[in-house]
């Protein structure tokens, strides 16, 4: 598919009907303290829901507890392999790459400003982490899993800020047609399966095309899932980086939002690297793999340790290899990867499951009237559109 100008305000003109639905209706019934509430006790796919669920919550519960009959799950296996032998290098991307790159794009910095910190600074940290994690379980689409109920609970989120937009008035629908609409969910499908692709290959991991499009693959069933037109997303690695490369030219700049949100991403992980001698690696870190201009853009301080960022490569280069010649050491790192994940997800989440509640309301000093003009948008040299 080839995406222009065109194509991509045409998807910014559309959001989530299914959702959207349900969480109006909700609203109008006043049933979202309800529907909290019992939402709750559904945490695991083909649990029986609980008596008292508003009608309208358990016919889209029900239509949405199956992943979509397309899916390969030979694909998906290779994916999921993917994810074991990557995931420390994987949650590195997730939280030092996609995070950020999110940050860089005004609108949506504000967006995640509407639920950031109404319980902890890190939650949308905690929520993706936590939200990845269940997507990888070899269970993941199966009964007693944890994913589908969390994909369909994120759905609804996505919705209700929606809905808050529009019934307060506190989006420029005039100059940024739907909030969260299809070109921002693709976009941040992009972000979480792309990008993160590319820091990999940025920090030096080994990775074979069968795995990193089993990857790539596997974002496409969770867009699919979280509400994504299937008939505009990318199908393949190279329509992604058209789609990616464009949707960022069109949107990314400075913000204050996204200068406060990063703020809080480095002060998150500073307090989960032991000691303080080396906090300034997750400056470094974010900074290598952004780049400058994002990083300049977001505030990331500058420090000694930008040069120690760049030898992480060819460290990481080194332990892959070790890796690939030694069964034993590949066990071992595997092993430590795995501890490292969950002791940062447990960090992140305080050692608690993450609840994807329907909000009801934004936070008071919530909205926003426009966006960065056209005139003010970064523009790359010749040489890089052209390369």
């Amino acid at each position: 598919m080839t995406y222009t100008e065109a194509s991509m305000d045409a998807l910014r003109q559309s959001g989530d009907d299914l959702a959207d639905a349900v969480v109006a209706t909700l609203f109008e019934r006043g049933e979202v303290g309800k529907f909290n509430t019992l939402m709750r006790y559904v945490s695991t796919a083909g649990a029986p829901l609980p008596e008292g669920l508003p009608d309208v919550a358990r016919e889209y519960l029900q239509k949405t507890s199956v992943p979509p009959a397309w899916v390969d799950w030979a694909e998906m296996e290779k994916a999921r392999l993917f994810f074991i032998d990557n995931n420390v290098h994987i949650s590195t991307a997730l939280s030092f790459a996609s995070m950020p790159a999110c940050y860089v794009v005004p609108h949506v910095a504000k967006l995640l400003s509407a639920t950031h910190g109404l319980n902890y600074p890190s939650k949308r940290m905690a929520e993706t982490g936590q939200f990845t994690v269940y997507l990888m379980q070899p269970d993941a689409f199966e009964a007693g899993s944890r994913f589908i109920p969390s994909a369909q609970k994120v759905r609804l989120l996505h919705a209700s800020i929606r809905h808050h937009l529009k019934r307060e008035d506190k989006w420029d629908t005039e100059t940024l047609d739907v909030p969260i609409c299809q070109e921002d969910m693709i976009g941040g499908q992009m972000f979480f399966s792309l990008l993160v692709l590319d820091s990999l290959h940025r920090l030096n991991i080994h990775m074979s095309n069968e795995g990193a499009e089993a990857y790539f693959y596997a974002w496409r069933v969770v867009g699919a899932i979280l509400g994504v037109d299937q008939d505009a997303v990318p199908k393949t690695l190279e329509e992604a980086r058209h789609f990616l490369d464009l949707y960022m030219l069109r949107h990314m700049g400075p913000s204050d939002e996204g200068v406060n949100l990063t703020r809080q991403l480095i002060d998150l992980y500073e307090e989960v690297v032991p000691g303080t001698f080396f906090d300034p690696i997750v400056s470094a870190l974010i900074r290598y793999l952004i780049g400058d201009t994002c990083a300049d853009w977001l505030h990331v301080p500058r420090t000694a340790w930008d040069n120690v960022a760049k030898v992480v490569p060819t460290l990481l280069g080194v332990l892959e290899n070790v890796e690939d010649r030694s069964p034993v050491a590949a066990w071992a790192l595997d092993r430590l990867g795995h501890l490292t994940s969950v002791f940062e997800l447990s960090s992140l989440t305080r050692g608690r499951v993450m609840h994807y509640a329907i909000p009801e309301q934004l936070k008071k000093d919530f909205g926003i009237t426009g966006s960065v003009p056209r005139s003010h948008r970064w523009t790359p040299p010749a040489s890089t559109l052209t390369s």
